[in-house]
């Protein structure tokens, strides 16, 4: 029966039940594991599986409970961990040929944290190399399918963790986000993403281990955040993982944030709707969804909207050029000297661009004044809100889409909404707002600097309101 049921449980209803000696941790994994044995030939969601270590992990939890003893607020939970984030004894390859059989002998704090709330890690989830690209592409593992349809990608670059959280493999994931890459695959798989404030949920050692050269990187723009099926597993798992830690420099009390015990949206909150991004394509059936889902939520929760536009600075030249400042390429160059394999194309092109000192400059001022323009907005809005991205989903064995509704267009822009706000550290999620041709789309809310709790707020009124999406045709 539970292998029936466990697909669909949310994880705080597997944590309750594995908690309260209703079921077993052992049980749990084996539905959850029959789940990834039924959908993972069809979607190659994972890189790396570790079935033994999960399954003496849920053995010593099941001895605890025997014994009477307190276990943690995940407990017995299967999580899927992205392939960018580090795990002790477990391999993690970055999605490159660089680090095919690199063994980390450390955890991620979040799954330091993970692992400390009793969850269960059933292994790593495939992404694009390095995090280079929002797509589930890369020279070591086959591409990630999209639970809706298996020839297109779930977006990425936390491909996996979306495809597994989508298709019932587990209720909760690990997804990292540079530019999107939370909210993106959240928003073409049908699930909820969440990017919190920068500094909310810390990152060591990740992309500051200047011992792993070509890894550490984008320090000012990354984040770590929840996959679900819905905000309430979201927030349960940010309660887990959201907190300082002295190893990061950048971590932030959470002083006055409740994660889990969620206030109800403001009536009257000011939100500011921004449909397009200037001149940048949409699909029109896209659009026209994303409209119908905000004067839903308009109406059924009593926002105060305003309809306009973002402010006019380029913010993809800005984020592209931080990547590159930001992205150790002495060491990724050095690397490929002394293991010359094949890598993407999106490193080869990172690798091959010669960018002046004033590139650097310019962007960290074009960043500025963006932020300072953000600041000024949210001064009179509680809220902004976009649509996730600029298409469904595109084919899982390209790096984007190449035209929106016939008209060509680079490779950024299909997805303008999200990067935005890793360059101002907002917090931002994205809930599902709606089918479009079949395929799932997402409604961005972006609150104010350390607004996560208001966008927690947000985000569970909107779902209340708008469509539900039902399961998609691939799933356990």
């Amino acid at each position: 029966m539970l292998i029936d049921e466990y697909p669909t449980m949310p994880a705080r209803v597997i944590a309750q039940q594995v908690s309260s000696g209703k079921v077993s941790a052992r049980a749990v994994l084996d539905a959850a594991f029959a789940a990834l044995d039924k959908v993972e030939p069809i979607l190659h969601a994972f890189a790396t599986l570790a079935r033994e270590e999960a399954y003496v992990a849920a053995d010593a939890l099941d001895g605890r409970i025997a014994r009477g003893e307190t276990v943690g607020p995940l407990a017995g939970v299967p999580v899927a961990i992205k392939d960018l984030v580090l795990t002790k004894g477990l391999r993690t390859t970055f999605g490159s040929n660089l680090y095919a059989d690199y063994i980390p002998d450390t955890d991620d704090i979040v799954v330091e944290r993970l692992k400390a709330a009793d969850a269960i890690i059933l292994g790593k989830t495939n992404v694009s190399e390095f995090g280079f690209g929002a797509h589930g592409n890369n020279l070591v593992f086959p591409a990630t399918g999209n639970p809706w349809q298996s020839d297109r990608s779930p977006g990425g670059s936390s491909a996996g963790s979306a495809a597994a959280v989508a298709a019932g493999v587990c209720p909760i994931a690990i997804g990292s986000d540079g530019g999107g890459s939370v909210r993106l695959p959240a928003a073409l798989s049908g699930l909820v993403g969440v990017k919190a404030a920068m500094g909310r949920v810390p990152l060591w050692p990740g992309c500051r281990d200047i011992s792993l050269p070509g890894v550490s990187g984008w320090e000012s723009i990354e984040h770590i955040g929840p996959i679900a099926r819905d905000v309430a597993d979201a927030a349960l798992m940010l309660s887990v993982i959201a907190g300082p830690d002295p190893r990061d420099r950048w971590s932030i009390p959470c002083v006055d944030v409740s994660w889990t015990d969620i206030a109800p949206l403001r009536r009257g909150a000011k939100v500011l709707y921004w449909p397009t991004w200037h001149d940048q394509p949409i699909e029109q059936g896209l659009k026209d969804a994303t409209d119908k889902a905000v004067a839903l939520v308009t109406e059924a929760c009593g926002l105060d909207l305003t309809v306009g536009a973002p402010p006019a600075i380029d913010v993809h030249a800005t984020f592209r050029a931080l990547v590159a400042l930001e992205t150790d390429l002495t060491g990724m160059r050095k690397l490929l000297a002394q293991k010359p394999v094949p890598v993407s194309p999106a490193v080869t092109a990172l690798l091959a661009e010669k960018r002046p000192f004033e590139d650097a400059t310019d962007a960290i001022t074009a960043r500025k004044a963006f932020a300072d323009d953000i600041a000024g907005i949210m001064a009179h809005y509680d809220f902004i809100l976009t649509p996730t991205l600029s298409v469904t989903a595109f084919a899982k064995d390209q790096d984007g889409p190449s035209t929106i509704d016939g008209k060509a267009i680079a490779p950024h822009e299909w997805c303008p909404f999200t990067s935005p706000f890793n360059l101002t550290g907002q917090p931002a999620a994205s809930v599902p707002c709606g089918l479009v041709g079949g395929l799932p789309i997402g409604l961005q809310i972006v609150g104010a600097h350390l607004g996560d709790a208001s966008v927690l707020s947000a985000a569970t009124a909107f779902e209340a309101v708008l469509p539900k999406l039902g399961r998609p045709p691939i799933h356990a």
